[in-house]
C-alpha cells in the first residue's frame, strides 16, 4: 500500500507541475458549486487508475473513500479529458524539438469490443469502424503514432479502423524533418515524393515480401530499429489500459485513451 501511495504522489507532483506551468486553472469553472474533488487529484486519480492497469473507476472511487459519489467521479474523470489533452500535446510538442533524427511511423489496432458483439454495440458506433491488423479483423480505432529512436512519442492520431496509414501520414508528420521509417502500409511512391525534403526529410518504407527491390545495408539497419515504435504500443495496451470495453459513453472511451497514453508519456 505504501508503494502505491509513493505512486500516487509522484504523479501527483507531475501534474500540479503542469497545471501551474500550463496555468490550467484558467480552464475550470469560476461559477457554480466548488468541485468536490480538486482539478488535479481528479487527473492524478485518472492517471493513477492507467499505471496501477485498474479496470474501473468504482474500484477508485472504493479504494480512495472518495467525498462523492460514483457518478460525480465518473462524470469529472471524463471532463477532466480535455484537460489532460492539454498536457499531453505540450509534452509532444517538447518532444518535438528535442527529437532524434530517426523516427518510425507506424499504426495499431484498439478494439472497442469483441468482434462477435461488433454487431451489437452502440456506444463508438460513429467512430469505430471494422479494420484489418496483423492480428486479423477487428472492429474499434486505429492509433497512428510518430516516435523516434529514443521511443520519445511526437505525433498521435486516432482514425476509424478502416483508415490506411497513407492517408494520414502526412497529417501527422507534416513539422517533422528526419529519416522516417516505416512497415509495408506506407509504400506508396506518391506519398514519398509528397514527403520528401531536400535535406530535411525522407520516408524510408519497408518493402513487401512480394516486392523485387534492392535495399542497401544502412535501409536494412534503419528496418531492424522499427521495433521501437512497437514496444510503444505493446507498452500502452499490456501495462496502461489502453484497450477498454467497459466504458458506457463516447467520453469514458475517449478519456481512457487520452489518460492512458498521457500516463505513459509521464512515465
Amino acid at each position: 500500500m505504501k508503494k502505491l501511495l509513493q505512486v500516487y504522489h509522484q504523479l501527483k507532483e507531475k501534474v500540479t507541475f503542469f497545471y501551474h506551468q500550463l496555468n490550467l486553472f484558467k480552464y475550470e469553472n469560476t461559477t457554480g458549486r466548488k468541485l468536490s474533488i480538486p482539478l488535479i487529484e481528479t487527473i492524478t486519480l485518472a492517471l493513477y487508475k492507467q499505471t496501477q492497469h485498474i479496470a474501473t473507476k468504482i474500484a477508485i472511487w472504493r479504494d480512495f473513500n472518495l467525498p462523492c459519489s460514483y457518478k460525480t467521479l465518473v462524470v469529472n474523470m471524463n471532463r477532466c479529458a480535455l484537460i489532460a489533452l492539454v498536457i499531453l500535446s505540450r509534452i509532444l510538442a517538447f518532444n518535438r524539438k528535442e527529437s532524434h533524427p530517426i523516427k518510425h511511423t507506424d499504426s495499431t489496432d484498439i478494439p472497442v469490443c469483441l468482434n462477435k458483439n461488433a454487431r451489437y454495440h452502440k456506444t463508438m458506433n460513429f467512430l469505430a469502424a471494422w479494420g484489418h491488423s496483423g492480428k486479423g479483423l477487428f472492429y474499434g480505432l486505429k492509433l497512428h503514432m510518430t516516435s523516434d529512436l529514443t521511443r520519445q512519442m511526437l505525433s498521435l492520431r486516432f482514425t476509424p479502423g478502416n483508415v490506411h496509414g497513407t492517408k494520414i501520414f502526412m497529417k501527422l508528420n507534416n513539422d517533422l524533418e528526419g529519416i522516417f521509417v516505416a512497415d509495408a502500409e506506407y509504400v506508396s511512391g506518391k506519398l514519398e515524393k509528397e514527403f520528401y525534403r531536400e535535406r530535411r526529410r525522407i520516408l524510408f518504407a519497408q518493402p513487401r515480401k512480394n516486392m523485387k527491390k534492392v535495399i542497401t545495408v544502412f535501409q536494412k539497419k534503419l528496418y531492424d530499429t522499427r521495433m521501437t515504435i512497437e514496444l510503444n504500443f505493446r507498452n500502452l495496451k499490456m501495462f496502461y489500459g489502453l484497450i477498454t470495453s467497459l466504458p458506457r459513453s463516447i467520453n469514458g472511451y475517449l478519456a481512457n485513451y487520452i489518460h492512458s497514453i498521457l500516463a505513459y508519456a509521464l512515465r
